[in-house]
């Protein structure tokens, strides 16, 4: 009678197995487990939801003749959901699916056993053959993780058997005889790819020959340092086997040597000159204090996981070379190192870099040094100042832009906020007077004001002090309401410098802007440029160039956000959430920041030239101020498509995502009532928040003083 490995299942609504299961419970011998209706919740509960096709598959029971035990089951398609979905992302659904069409086989279950048994675990094949001849023995125990119940019986079916366990719809035959001339062909027929565990040299020449023959390709993993063999035959089928280690001996004459006459082969094959020193003086040892030579569970377990890698990659058309590597634990063990960024989520702010740096001097030193506190996208301060003898002109560096700064328009946005700050200066200095706004090839905007002895504005001095005050403050904060009173002023903000204000200060209106923000962040973190730009604005303690940039504790975020930071910065993470079409919980501190806001102030210009964008950053820095005069918090928002105009630019700044772009470019214009010939300059977000806990820092290397009374035309290039 033939042993039994597999799991009958039986589908309670067929009436044949419905019978079957009646005969079964009139047994008191079979014990009946029903766990169906926790596994069912627990598909319920999956994420994404199910679909109704695998809740309403219903119960199935699975039959263990070796366990005299009933098991219920989810259906096949549910099962599979559930079981496997632990394994997401890492294997998503549909790599699954593709990794389940995979037949294969397994040589030699003793080593053999924990491979297969990772295989069927992970699900990265849809069928398992198993192959040995050999029956489990108490010495087998120090590796293969059956049990004492399973002496005795032949190892491929105690494997089969434990797979059964793990998924009784996995299809696994058992080659009870092991492989020899007469099986060969039977188990290597049909396979996508063999793995060899084999004891017997012959056994593993045959075996690759035989797969060779028929382009499958061959695995296996030696239990010392963790080696791991690969041989493609499926992508070069006329390699030689065992990577040509066995040199130009026939084959043919193997079954016939001595162990002594293969001695030389085996060694050659196991490279003995790398084998670690246990195992090599081990095999001096063998036949005289050693039966065998020595494997361990937690040698053969790292066997397995290489194996089970290769096979995913294999099986999913990803790069694997042929060759032989190794992971050796013991080394790296000895590679132990405290870890370099241990710190990193302890920043303080002992070493605050305080406020702007100041131009030491007369009047036009004051404007210089007002002009650099103008808010910039990322803090790039993307300008060039030259002062004279009596003249300030700031203008568009065309060095300092970016991907999301689409023809300088938001350069322009921050020139605008550097010129009214210079007024204000002036203002505050009595040296106020005219300015004019010129473009050329070089530089394409910038701002000249002539000095004008006695020149006042008593409103604009007036607000001199908020001026070097203004910060972007990112704390969360909280909602309170814009009294009437403060719309009035922050509307007048923006109107006397001809822009107009759109404040959204409905809780449905502000959650509606937090959606689309939020969704447009996480486009900035999927596409390669605008992700490497964002990180590259960062700044931690002890960088380079501290004066530019963000620095990472004004982000304000709390140690656990820190430590996510870390992984928010890396490309290759944001590529594979780019790949799965994933990362909604890349916009979520955005959405919370806004969700958590007073109003969205957002400031739009008639026009769509750099000229009208630097209106609009003067009417920006204008409001701006004013809402700290109120008490509230600002922080500037700029979603990625805030300064495209066309398709074309929302192509230039994410292919990919270009059509998402242009939906929620659309949403939010009708959100702000965005009117035709306007432009957004920028939007601030509005909260009640605790100061700033660190202000950035400005640069005083992009300011020349010109040793002239003419106004000084900027250049493009270095200073």
């Amino acid at each position: 009678m033939q042993t039994a490995y597999s799991a009958h299942v039986l589908d309670p609504t067929n009436p044949r197995d419905n019978a079957r299961l009646d005969e079964l419970r009139a047994d008191p011998d079979i014990d009946f487990l029903d766990d169906h209706d926790a596994q069912l919740e627990s598909l319920r509960a999956l994420r994404p939801a199910p679909g109704d096709e695998l809740l309403r598959e219903g119960r199935r029971w699975a039959y263990y003749p070796w366990r005299r035990a009933v098991v219920a089951v989810l259906g096949p398609q549910g099962f599979q959901a559930l079981r496997l979905d632990r394994n997401r992302n890492n294997i998503t659904a549909a790599e699954q699916t593709t990794l389940s069409a995979l037949t294969i086989g397994v040589a030699g279950l003793s080593v053999g056993h924990i491979i297969a048994h990772t295989l069927a675990t992970q699900g990265l094949c849809g069928k398992l053959r198993l192959a040995d001849f050999d029956h489990l023995e108490l010495s087998n125990l120090n590796r293969v993780p059956a049990t004492v119940f399973d002496l005795g019986i032949n190892k491929a079916v105690v494997a089969a058997r434990r797979i059964a366990e793990i998924d009784p719809y996995l299809p696994v035959e058992v080659l009870d005889t092991g492989l020899n001339a007469e099986t060969l062909d039977d188990f290597v027929n049909g396979l996508d790819i063999a793995v060899e565990e084999c004891d017997s040299l012959d056994i593993k020449a045959l075996l690759r020959v035989a797969a060779r023959d028929r382009q499958i390709p061959v695995l296996m993993a030696t239990s010392d340092r963790g080696i791991i063999d690969v041989e493609r035959f499926d992508q070069d089928p006329g390699r030689p086997i065992l990577h040509g280690l066995l040199g130009d001996l026939d084959i043919g004459l193997l079954p016939g040597m001595s162990s002594r006459e293969k001695t030389p082969h085996v060694l050659r094959h196991l490279e003995a000159e790398r084998l670690s020193p246990r195992t090599a003086a081990s095999l001096i040892e063998i036949d005289r204090s050693l039966s065998t030579w020595p494997q361990l569970a937690s040698d053969v377990i790292i066997g397995a996981a290489a194996i089970a890698e290769a096979v995913r990659r294999i099986g999913l058309g990803e790069e694997l070379r042929s060759g032989r590597s190794r992971i050796d634990v013991n080394w790296a063990l000895g590679q132990i190192r405290e870890p370099d960024m241990a710190h990193r989520y302890e920043l303080t702010h002992d070493d605050d870099p305080g406020t702007a740096q100041s131009l030491d001097g007369g009047p036009l030193q004051h404007l210089a040094t007002a002009a650099m506190r103008a808010p910039s996208g990322g803090n790039t301060q993307p300008w060039q100042i030259a002062i004279t003898e009596n003249s300030i002109t700031v203008g568009i560096d065309p060095e300092q832009t970016s991907t999301m700064d689409l023809k300088f328009r938001g350069s322009a946005v921050a020139l605008g906020a550097a010129l009214l700050n210079i007024k204000i200066a002036a203002a505050e200095h009595n040296v106020l007077g005219p300015i004019t706004l010129t473009d050329s090839d070089l530089v394409p905007l910038q701002a000249t004001m002539r000095t004008t002895a006695g020149g006042a504005d008593p409103e604009l001095a007036r607000l001199y002090q908020a001026m070097l005050a203004r910060e972007s403050n990112r704390h969360h904060g909280t909602p309170k309401p814009l009294d009437d009173p403060t719309v009035t002023q922050l509307n007048n903000a923006a109107e006397q410098y001809g822009a107009r204000l759109h404040l959204l200060t409905q809780r449905d209106d502000i959650a509606h802007a937090a959606t689309i923000l939020a969704a447009a962040d996480r486009v900035r973190f999927l596409t390669p440029r605008l992700h490497r730009e964002m990180i590259s604005e960062l700044r931690w303690p002890g960088d380079e160039d501290p004066d530019t940039g963000i620095d990472v504790r004004s982000l304000e975020f709390d140690p656990g956000e820190m430590a996510v930071l870390d992984v928010l910065r890396r490309p290759d993470v944001m590529e594979q959430l780019a790949k799965w079409d994933a990362g909604s919980a890349l916009g979520d501190d955005m959405r919370d920041r806004v969700l958590a806001s007073s109003a969205l102030a957002v400031v739009t210009v008639p026009g769509k030239d750099l000229r009208a964008y630097a209106v609009g950053g003067t009417a920006v820095e204008a409001v701006w101020i004013t809402a700290q005069q109120q008490g509230f918090g600002v922080q500037p928002v700029s979603p990625v498509f805030l300064y495209a105009h066309t398709a074309s630019e929302l192509e230039e700044l994410s292919a990919p995502f270009a059509t998402e772009l242009a939906q929620l470019q659309s949403e939010f214009n009708t959100l702000t009532q965005l009117q035709p010939g306007e432009s957004i300059a920028l939007v601030l977000r509005l909260a009640v928040a605790q100061p700033a806990s660190l202000p950035s820092r400005r640069s005083i290397s992009r300011v020349r003083t010109i040793a002239t009374k003419a106004p000084h035309p900027l250049s493009r290039g270095p200073w």
